[in-house]
């Protein structure tokens, strides 16, 4: 069986491995190219770049023979997921979604919770705070119109410099992080205030402890929500190792009948 898995996430990799040497799958592991530097697994078949949109992916569907479509992609992610299923229904390709569950505040956080990152900009407000953003290069622009806080941005990749906020310091790291480091970084900037994304997960999910810990408020901006999306969805890269199981089996049931 074909498959086709978008990544650029720990799930992502996770399948892609757990796939890779086994009889029964061809997989091919996507990652959009957004990161300079994506890890790339030597023993797992891996294209990097974007497929052109819905269109442009139906037909490397179609191209490729692909059977069926593991969208693992962050879930932030929402075009690539809207691609994949326009793309699977006009291929008639089996899709399923891996959905890491959120995360969820706990006693000691003090979370607020927000529908974008212009609204958890403008809720710092107009007295200077420290602000650790860990929230990707791509929503630092509201960040720019208050220019009156002291800004820690870590990211993957090194913004663009008319990207980052005035008063900035830029940290370039790759998770998974620590708890130990977390309360080392809070500690050593001085942070009062966190804005990130609800990413859920563990490799990143070690900030909010810190920040629990020290008493700091978490500014959290929430999922975007998919609207009228029908595909199946799993939490974790074993259930939907378990969904292409099945996916094989019905495919070898049908060629015998």
């Amino acid at each position: 069986m074909r498959v086709l898995v978008l990544g650029g996430t720990t799930e992502a990799g996770m399948l892609a491995r757990a796939l890779r040497g086994d009889d029964r799958f061809d997989v091919t592991l996507s990652l959009a190219g957004v990161t300079r530097a994506p890890r790339i697994d030597p023993g797992v078949a891996t294209r990097v770049g974007g497929f052109g949109g819905a269109e442009g992916l139906a037909e490397w569907l179609r191209v490729q023979r692909i059977e069926a479509v593991v969208d693992a992609t962050h879930p932030f992610a929402m075009r690539i997921g809207r691609n994949a299923v326009l793309a699977c229904v006009s291929q008639g390709v089996a899709l399923l979604r891996v959905a890491r569950p959120a995360w969820q505040p706990v006693a000691g956080d003090r979370w607020t919770m927000f529908p974008d990152m212009t609204a958890a900009a403008a809720a710092l407000g107009t007295d200077p705070r420290r602000v650790l953003l860990t929230i990707g290069v791509k929503d630092l622009a509201p960040f720019r119109e208050h220019p009156q806080h002291d800004y820690i941005v870590r990211s993957v990749d090194a913004p663009p410099s008319d990207r980052l906020p005035p008063r900035c310091a830029l940290i370039t790291a790759r998770g998974p992080f620590a708890l130990d480091d977390e309360m080392t970084l809070l500690s050593h900037h001085r942070v009062e205030v966190i804005v990130t994304k609800n990413s859920g997960g563990e490799a990143t999910a070690a900030k909010l402890e810190a920040a629990r810990m020290l008493g700091l408020d978490v500014l959290m901006v929430d999922r975007p929500h998919a609207q009228g999306e029908t595909s199946p969805r799993v939490a974790d890269w074993q259930h939907a190792l378990t969904w292409l199981e099945q996916c094989h089996q019905r495919a070898v049931t049908r060629r015998s009948v």
